[in-house]
C-alpha cells in the first residue's frame, strides 16, 4: 500500500507542479468552455486525456515507441495552443454535442503526446523489467486523474466567480482565459531549442 501512495503522489505532483505548468495550461484550455453543470462531459474529457497519457507511457515502458525529447517538448505547447484556438472558434456557440466526439478523440491524442514528454523520466524513475512498471504506472495514472480533477474544479470555481460576481458572460470568460493560455504558450513554442537546429 505504501508503494501505491508513492506513485500516486508522483502523479499528483506531475500535474500540480507549478514549474511544469504546461499540464495546467492544457486543463485550463480544456475546461474553460464548460460550466459546473457540464461536469460529466469534463470528467469524460479529463479521463480520455489520462487514458492517452497512460497509453503512451505504457508503450514507452515496453519500448514500442520512442520519441525525440526536443520534438515532444515542441508538440506539447502546440497541443495547448490548438485547444485554446479551438475555444476561440466555439466561444458563444450553444451546441457542443456535435463536436464532443471530435474533442474526445483529439484529447486522447494530446494525452499521448503529453505522456511521451514524461516517458523518459518515468523510465529512469523505475529501472527494471517493463512488466514490473505496470502497477506503478497505473498508480501514477490515478494520481494524474486526481490532480486533474483538482485543477478542473479550480477552473470551474473561477468560472463561477467570474460569471456571477464579476458579471462576465460565458463567452467572454472563455475568450479571456483562452487568450491568456495562448499568450503563455506562443513564447514557449517560439523559444523551443528545435528552431536553432
Amino acid at each position: 500500500m505504501a508503494d501505491f501512495w508513492i506513485f500516486f503522489k508522483v502523479g499528483l505532483n506531475h500535474v500540480l507542479d507549478f514549474n511544469g505548468y504546461d499540464h495546467m495550461l492544457f486543463l485550463i484550455a480544456l475546461t474553460v468552455p464548460y460550466v459546473a453543470k457540464d461536469w460529466q462531459r469534463i470528467l469524460i474529457l479529463v479521463s480520455f486525456f489520462t487514458l492517452g497519457h497512460t497509453l503512451s507511457l505504457m508503450l514507452s515502458v515496453f519500448n514500442v515507441i520512442t520519441v525525440k525529447a526536443s520534438l515532444v517538448e515542441l508538440l506539447i505547447p502546440i497541443t495547448i495552443l490548438i485547444t485554446a484556438f479551438f475555444n476561440l472558434l466555439i466561444a458563444g456557440k450553444s451546441s457542443k454535442n456535435g463536436n464532443m466526439s471530435f474533442v474526445a478523440s483529439v484529447t486522447v491524442f494530446f494525452g499521448i503526446i503529453h505522456g511521451l514528454g514524461f516517458s523518459n523520466y518515468f523510465n529512469a524513475l523505475l529501472p527494471g523489467k517493463p512488466v514490473d512498471k505496470v502497477a506503478p504506472l497505473l498508480e501514477f495514472a490515478l494520481g494524474i486523474e486526481a490532480a486533474q480533477i483538482v485543477i478542473v474544479i479550480a477552473v470551474l470555481i473561477l468560472s463561477f466567480i467570474a460569471q456571477t460576481l464579476l458579471r462576465f458572460n460565458k463567452r467572454d470568460f472563455t475568450l479571456i482565459m483562452s487568450s491568456f493560455v495562448i499568450g503563455v504558450v506562443v513564447p514557449l513554442i517560439a523559444q523551443n531549442p528545435i528552431w536553432g537546429k
